[in-house]
């Protein structure tokens, strides 16, 4: 069900790095990122620009729709979500207009961006390996491609293929690899698991902690998220599980976007783009990493103390673009190798 949410302050001088019209003081924002801790990031806008955010939550194929639905008339400004899936989705289907920002094309990596500046990732996710520390990571696992070696039978627990992270993730695997190779990969994978696909990424991890499996396929954010749970159990799942990036000596470890783009039919562009351009700011990335376990996608700002405690690695620089192009055929490409 969708829920509103106004969040006000006191109206501030402009501060943000777009002009906004002293008229222009509500920005609608539809938003699929449903985390309490994203509230501060619009409070931030608000005390700086003095634009109220008007916001709309729903998932983001419901956004998508309604966007459409409501045509030139709709209220929305921004549509922000969290993956490059949906994201490609959105342009897709005409919903973004493109930015011309130096702020945003200085500061987001050209591989979290669309070239024309449809929309821009302000975080990323890093899809790896966890596995439990007193069992030790299996021999001659280095390398995503590796999960599909027949030695590694019943060990592997990852969701769904018609997961969004990992449709992206095996987009990734085909522009890396190709479509047929790829195929042939998943099908592997598929005969790996060590039980059929079911729950969310952290549902992988207990599973692995509990000894269902040895290998847990995840979003780093997720661990860290169990790393603030007021039960002591999760946290001690945190304390046993180890973290592998995979092809550290190759391309790089996949990492998924959440990003946002201006809407087309938006009543007030001037205060999306500076929207976009805030999130970009120190303020907002910070608010980002320490907020939801997110890495940060700008130079000056730094992971927070737990994503740190699992090292540095090196990103797949693929751009995020031309993996959401990939996605359709990544689903079909999972789905005939048996991975359901």
């Amino acid at each position: 069900m969708q829920r509103r949410l106004l969040l006000t302050a006191t109206p501030a001088l402009l501060a943000a790095p777009s002009l906004v019209r002293a008229q222009d003081r509500v920005l609608s924002l539809y938003s699929s990122r449903h985390y309490d801790t994203d509230r501060e990031l619009y409070d931030g806008f608000t005390r700086d620009s003095g634009v109220r955010v008007r916001l709309i939550e729903a998932n983001a194929d419901q956004l998508l729709e309604r966007i459409r639905s409501e045509g030139a008339n709709s209220p929305a400004d921004v549509l922000i979500t969290v993956d490059l899936g949906r994201l490609g989705r959105a342009q897709e289907l005409g919903v973004l207009a493109p930015v011309q920002s130096d702020v945003l094309n200085s500061r987001i990596p050209a591989s979290l961006r669309d070239p024309e500046g449809h929309w821009f990732g302000f975080s990323t996710r890093a899809r790896v390996v966890m596995y439990d520390r007193a069992r030790g990571l299996p021999e001659g696992l280095a390398r995503y491609e590796d999960l599909a070696k027949p030695e590694f039978r019943g060990m592997v627990s990852v969701r769904s293929s018609s997961n969004i992270y990992n449709i992206g993730w095996t987009a990734s695997m085909i522009a890396a690899n190709g479509a047929e190779a790829t195929e042939a990969w998943a099908r592997g994978l598929a005969a790996n698991l060590s039980r059929p696909p079911q729950g969310g990424d952290t549902d992988q991890i207990r599973a692995v902690a509990a000894g269902q499996g040895r290998l847990a396929i995840s979003n780093t954010y997720y661990l860290g998220n169990l790393s603030r749970s007021q039960r002591a159990e999760d946290r001690a799942i945190v304390e046993r599980m180890a973290v592998l990036f995979p092809n550290q000596g190759d391309r790089g470890t996949h990492v998924n976007v959440a990003g946002a783009g201006v809407v087309r039919t938006a009543p007030n562009p001037e205060a999306a783009k500076a929207f976009l351009e805030y999130l970009s700011g120190p303020a907002a990335q910070s608010i980002f990493a320490d907020g939801n376990n997110e890495y940060p996608v700008v130079a000056d700002v730094q992971p927070n103390a737990f994503l740190r405690s699992l090292g540095d690695f090196k990103r797949d620089t693929l751009n995020v673009a031309r993996a959401a192009s990939l996605s359709p055929e990544a689903l079909r490409v999972m789905q005939r190798a048996g991975w359901r």
